[in-house]
């Protein structure tokens, strides 16, 4: 197990570079099965989650050549289309080869996913969305097999527009007889990642962004080799700004899209924290006093979930009350017990945290209990007083590239420590 020390009171000062998005990279790398070639993907974040992703191609017979934040995915070897239970069991995000698996050889078997515990995630939306364009999905033993003969273009209406649903079945639909139509579907950023690169092989894909997302199918012969760039880490950049305004600093992050991250950035200066946003960056100068905000979490483009954790750290040390409403997932909380150790004043009643703001953190023994919790609680021992030993820093490594390397950059002290 490796664990953070951190020693707080340091205002964090710099520039920091955002990475490539995580959640539009894993659909990328999955979708690279589809045209049976060599694709070249930049940006790509080196974090665990996409190592898992890089085994996963690997274990069906991809070739993944890596080479600094460029994946060259060669994808034509494919033979398996069987996924062991112990990749599977590594990442939530692996069942994302669904979609690109069964659009491409039309059958695949994968187990459920695992990853972290913030929620129940059923897979029931991405089910019925390939059994409307002629699939046949059977459940057994903990293992899933979805086989078509041809699959056929539907009209399909998610019941919830759902991120992981909205991915797969737009890569199932692309080698689909027919037009297929999304209907309620997700309007992340990475949503429109997705949709370039399947259209830069040769996919027929528009819409995506928008709440209906329309798929032309294409014969196989039809893709070919692509070149991409991921787009900038929204949810990191958001977690770096956050950084700057709980620590009093003044920081600069690069290389993020700001029309992304407007839900994040209103709220931040709500609470009073000014913010300068150019055409690829975005720079924060941290207040003496921050002010209370009522935040509930949404779909794109409404609050992000995965910005949570560390709002709920920065209002802990504003003046007055805030309300944090979690509509997405309802384990969301369980950073709020470790930020109480430190010193917060946080009661919990059902999907509500009421957060009244405190004088000062301490710091104290804290357990990272996933991804953005992780986050959270670093922000949260980077502005308390004395230090903070944070545990199962494992969880943070799955969505922050060399976070305490970056953060030391800017005047913070973490150390990494291997048990």
């Amino acid at each position: 197990m490796q664990k953070f020390l951190i020693v707080g009171g340091n205002r964090l000062k710099g520039t920091i570079r955002a990475s490539g998005s995580k959640n539009a990279a894993l659909p990328v790398l999955a979708a690279c099965i589809l045209n049976a070639s060599k694709n070249t993907i930049h940006e790509v974040p080196r974090l665990k989650d996409v190592a898992v992703m890089k085994d996963v191609l690997t274990y069906l017979g991809a070739k993944v050549v890596c080479e600094g934040s460029t994946f060259i995915v060669d994808s034509s070897n494919i033979q398996s289309v069987e996924i062991s239970e112990d990749l599977m069991r590594r990442m939530r995000a692996s069942n994302l080869v669904l979609g690109s698996m069964l659009g491409r050889f039309g059958r695949v078997k994968i187990s459920y996913p695992g990853g972290c515990q913030i929620g129940s995630r059923p897979m029931n939306l991405h089910f019925k969305g390939m059994q409307a364009m002629g699939a046949v999905i059977k459940e057994k033993y903990g293992y899933i097999s979805a086989q078509a003969e041809k699959l056929t273009g539907a009209d399909i209406h998610l019941d919830l527009p759902s991120v992981g649903a909205t991915e797969n079945l737009m890569m199932a639909a692309v080698l689909a007889c027919g037009i297929t139509t999304i209907r309620n579907a997700a309007k992340e950023p990475e949503m429109v990642d997705l949709q370039n690169f399947l259209n830069k092989m040769g996919a027929r894909v528009k819409g995506a962004g928008t709440d209906t997302i329309k798929i032309e199918g294409v014969r196989r012969s039809d893709l070919k080799p692509a070149v991409h760039t991921i787009i900038p880490d929204r949810i990191e950049a958001g977690t770096h700004l956050v950084a700057a305004a709980i620590t009093g600093g003044e920081v600069t992050v690069t290389n993020v899209i700001p029309e992304h991250m407007e839900p994040l950035l209103a709220k931040m200066r709500e609470a009073g924290i000014r913010i300068l946003a150019g055409d690829d960056f975005v720079r924060v100068q941290g207040s003496d006093r921050i002010r209370a905000v009522d935040i509930k979490t949404m779909p794109y483009p409404g609050f992000p979930t995965d910005m949570q954790p560390q709002m709920m750290a920065l209002l802990s040390l504003a003046e007055g009350t805030s309300i944090i409403t979690e509509t997405v997932f309802e384990n969301r909380f369980k950073h709020v017990g470790e930020l109480r150790r430190m010193g917060a004043d946080i009661k919990v009643e059902g999907q509500s945290a009421i957060v009244k703001g405190v004088k000062k953190l301490s710091g104290a023994y804290l357990e990272a209990t996933d991804l953005r919790a992780g986050a959270a609680l670093v922000l949260a021992s980077l502005a308390a007083e004395n230090g903070t030993i944070l545990e199962d820093v494992a969880h943070i490594d799955r969505g922050y590239e060399r976070l305490e390397t970056k953060y030391n950059a800017l005047g913070a002290r973490i150390v990494r420590v291997h048990d």
